[in-house]
């Protein structure tokens, strides 16, 4: 997970700068600012292979079946073509650096590699030919049209692909803001450093220091410090923030933890520069950026091609899901209409991801009249506001069902942390402020369903010992995410809800 082990940093800290910086009120909570929609190079490259890998085998197939299917006795030889030629193709292509974001910038460039590996790859499938006494069998005809028309598509498509790059190159998607944490020469050499490399794809978006004496300067090599640490905070829940880089010298390890407490619960890649450290490690130690080594201190839970299979999962799973349960959900819907007045669906703002307020749906449990949109207070047993069939659907969890609609939506996803109401409180306590590094459960999208609930910690939670299993559960699901977790849960979340003397 990291360098430093989280608990460590809560031990050295302390509940009090645990939650430093992270209890803004829903009313006071700043407006989060909107960038264009971010692409990860990493599954944009991914998705480049694949495409032309079956591009490659898509064309070789048609060619085939234009030209010489019925027409010979034996596929074998062309079957092993086809399915040979996209394959070695991509593998050279990937050794020559072509599915790299910087080489996708440029056409040119660009295609001579692609030129150089699809070449490549008939040349050796000529050879072989050849010593395997296969020439003779083979049509000239069909391996002269493949590479033409084959060199003809992935030419095409490079050009389109450096287009695409290009225009979102200037608009700022591939970047990764970065916020550097220390100022002095530390944070002087490391921002010149990145500054000279213009394809790191590093946006430095300004300097944060926990220093407020001399030491402290207004700009950073050029960058404006915008802050100390809590700032940061406060900061990268209202702008897109992708990474945070810390200057400060290993050896200043309380220092480091203390800043760690206030920043880990952050959904945001964490480093710990190496630029200008005496400390020598060999280089498969390091990660960097661009030619930068840094040391991984925190990874963000979920990205690149794990949001893209965690979001695919969600939604095909949700879209079977609203298929299969809609009697039962219609069965609801009319039930709540017919037996007390109000609308049938409640909506609530919730904490979704990086805290950003959402609003969920639910059916309709209380009476009209005594909805808590902010639960302030909390449903306790035979609590008055719920209605008869609320306190049925409730215990069974139908009431949750609607929130179907916020997976396909994207607010939440079927399994993660249970999204909180914005005032949730334990007896006259905001939920932040009894448990330590509670915001850390928002480094994932909350969920329908979660670790927490399949282990017994569903319903109300009246003591601080039941929020604090809730939201160690949470944790411990985030730091160990995976699809067939989540399918896990999924799986048996149907028996959990047969335990219902928490639900209320």
């Amino acid at each position: 997970m990291s360098a430093f082990d989280v608990r460590d940093i809560m031990k050295a800290a302390g509940p009090a700068s645990a939650n430093a910086g992270t209890g803004v009120g829903a009313q006071d909570r700043p407006l989060r600012v909107e960038r264009p929609k971010a692409v990860s190079p990493l599954v944009l490259c991914g998705t480049v292979r694949i495409l032309e890998a079956v591009t490659l085998l898509g064309f070789g197939v048609l060619l085939y079946a234009v030209m010489l299917h019925g027409r010979i006795a034996s596929v074998t030889t062309y079957a092993a073509a086809i399915a040979l030629v996209p394959a070695a193709t991509v593998a050279i292509a990937q050794a020559a650096g072509a599915y790299r974001l910087q080489a996708m910038r440029g056409f040119v460039r660009m295609a001579i590699r692609m030129v150089a590996a699809w070449t490549t790859t008939f040349l050796v499938l000529a050879a072989f030919l050849v010593f395997a006494k296969l020439a003779d069998q083979t049509s000239r005809l069909w391996l002269a049209t493949y590479y033409a028309g084959g060199l003809t598509l992935l030419l095409g498509g490079r050009l389109v692909l450096s287009r695409y790059v290009e225009a979102h190159t200037r608009a700022g998607r591939f970047d990764r803001r970065t916020a550097i944490v220390g100022g002095g020469e530390a944070g002087e050499t490391l921002i010149s450093a990145l500054s000279a490399q213009p394809d790191s794809g590093i946006r430095i978006v300004g300097v944060f220091d926990d220093r407020n004496d001399d030491r402290s300067t207004d700009t950073v090599a050029g960058v404006p410090k915008l802050g100390n640490v809590d700032d940061l905070v406060a900061y990268a829940r209202r702008q897109p923030l992708d990474l945070i880089v810390f200057t400060i010298p290993i050896t200043a390890e309380g220092r480091i933890l203390q800043m760690l407490a206030k920043l880990w619960v952050l959904p945001i890649d964490i480093r710990l520069s190496a630029h200008a450290a005496k400390l020598r490690l060999r280089p498969r130690s390091y990660s960097y950026l661009g030619s930068v080594p840094v040391l991984d201190v925190f990874d963000k839970p979920i990205a690149d091609w794990d949001v893209v299979m965690k979001a695919a999962f969600d939604r095909c799973v949700a879209l079977l899901a609203l298929i299969a349960l809609s009697p039962m959900m219609l069965g609801v819907a009319l039930a709540v209409k017919l037996t007390s007045r109000g609308p049938i669906l409640f909506k609530q703002k919730r904490h979704g991801f990086n805290n950003e307020l959402i609003e969920i749906y639910k059916f309709r449990s209380l009476y009209v009249d005594q909805c808590d949109p902010t639960a302030s207070k909390i449903v306790t047993k035979n609590d008055s506001r719920v209605t008869p069939v609320g306190r049925f659907i409730r215990k069974t969890s139908m009431d949750e069902l609607p929130q179907l609609f916020n997976v396909l939506k994207g607010d939440l996803s079927l399994v993660g942390p249970r999204p909180h109401a914005v005032e949730s409180r334990q007896a006259d306590t905001l939920f932040e402020q009894v448990v330590d590094g509670y915001f850390a459960r928002h480094r994932v999208k909350p969920g329908i369903t979660g670790w927490a609930q399949i282990n017994g910690w569903r319903g109300g939670t009246d003591t601080p010992e039941k929020l604090q299993r809730r939201i160690e559960h949470d944790l411990y699901y985030i730091e160990n995410w995976s699809v067939l977790f989540d399918l896990r849960i999924l799986l048996i979340t149907p028996f959990a809800l047969l335990k219902t003397e928490n639900a209320y």
